[in-house]
């Protein structure tokens, strides 16, 4: 902390402060008789000095809906050896030759469903979160924005917090589950700038907060938009991984599909044992019987990923007669392509093709209040 001489009128201050700044009383002079408020101005000043810095982390998203913008995006998230880990010479032949060139044209159709006239989703709900998480904090934290792929990035927005000489910085990736491929990444690329400051301040990273109390409230205050019982079954759908993922993690007596992950005790880092808990808490808090919901995986690449696949889990129970089923997407703190589209437009279609009538989704976090509480709980807990 710097300690300077500041010279200010005692009234301008003491008015600006009044709800934070205890005035001597006049009738208890002997009370008050070694505190002038030349003093307390002073202390005031010296705390006031004390300010941390707030990192906000979500994946990104294209600059528009465009092709171009699209392809650009891809190129930069699919060449993240996090996202797909094989061999660097193997991974840029498949991404920059096979992948985008393809891909970002069917992609780019995709995103135009997405975009409204306020551009991205992702992108001004994570604005407007900032926002209001600064109104919450107050003057003393210095709330940014960054996302892994694409703008705001996470080396810009660094570099303008170390202009700040931040006493403090939090970084808290909005992934509540951890993976490497999500939280891990936006770790990586904060570190690798960080480490290069000469001087570094405290830092405190949030990995994960799949169990936090606020976060799985605000969950359920989503829900209580619905009517819950009226609904046939209800379906919890996280974003998918590679199995080789989770093996990768070392974790003790993991077996990636071919285990019950009830219980995080070991398994604290492993990001399917994160979603069961994440999703026992929620029914929990709902008071949900566990014949009435299931837990399934989207946005597959292939068969080497995480099951219940979230596409066929949505098939089964079309077949099965159910007529009305609720879709949460817990892994998603913003709405984005993953929950808008996939889910409210793909995953309704794939039903009623099989025989259901009614698919809804529950609108992820974005801004809602109990959300901005809790991440404000997060960043000063």
């Amino acid at each position: 902390m710097i300690v300077c001489c500041v010279v200010l009128k005692k009234n301008d201050y003491l008015n600006k402060n009044k709800a934070h700044t205890k005035i001597p009383d006049k009738k208890n002079k002997a009370h008050n008789s070694n505190y002038s408020q030349n003093q307390i101005i002073f202390a005031c000043i010296i705390l006031d000095m004390k300010k941390t810095g707030v990192l906000l982390i979500n994946l990104g998203t294209p600059d528009s809906p465009k092709v171009g913008s699209v392809g650009t995006y891809l190129f930069e998230f699919l060449n993240d050896p996090r996202i797909i880990d094989i061999p660097w010479l193997l991974r840029k032949v498949l991404v920059n030759i096979l992948i985008v060139p393809f891909r970002m044209f069917s992609s780019a159709k995709e995103y135009q469903k997405l975009w409204g006239d306020k551009g991205s989703p992702l992108l001004y709900h994570s604005k407007e979160l900032v926002v209001k998480v600064q109104n919450e904090l107050g003057e003393n934290y210095g709330v940014h924005l960054a996302m892994r792929y694409n703008k705001p990035s996470i080396k810009q927005v660094l570099a303008e917090m170390q202009k700040e000489q931040y006493d403090d910085i939090v970084i808290l990736p909005l992934y509540p589950q951890y993976a490497s491929s999500s939280g891990g990444t936006a770790i990586e690329e904060v570190m690798k700038h960080i480490s290069k400051w000469w001087v570094i301040p405290n830092i405190k990273i949030i990995s994960e907060f799949f169990e936090d109390e606020g976060y799985i409230e605000s969950i359920a205050s989503r829900a209580k938009e619905f009517d819950l019982d009226s609904y046939d079954h209800i379906l919890f759908s996280y974003h998918g991984l590679p199995t080789r993922h989770i093996e990768k993690s070392n974790i003790e007596n993991c077996k990636a599909n071919d285990c019950n992950c009830s219980k995080v005790e070991k398994n604290n880092y492993c990001y399917r044992s994160n979603c069961y808990s994440t999703t026992s808490k929620i029914a929990e808090k709902l008071q949900l019987d566990s014949s009435k919901y299931s837990i399934c995986f989207q946005s597959r690449l292939n068969n080497k990923w995480l099951t219940p696949f979230a596409d066929k889990e949505v098939i089964k129970l079309a077949k099965s007669g159910a007529k009305k089923i609720l879709v949460f997407s817990p892994a998603f703190v913003a709405d984005c392509l993953e929950t808008t589209v996939e889910i409210g437009e793909g995953f309704k279609e794939l039903f009623i093709e099989n025989g259901g009538e009614q698919l809804d989704l529950v609108p992820s976090l974005n801004t809602h209040p109990r959300w901005v509480k809790a991440v404000k709980d997060l960043v000063v807990g």
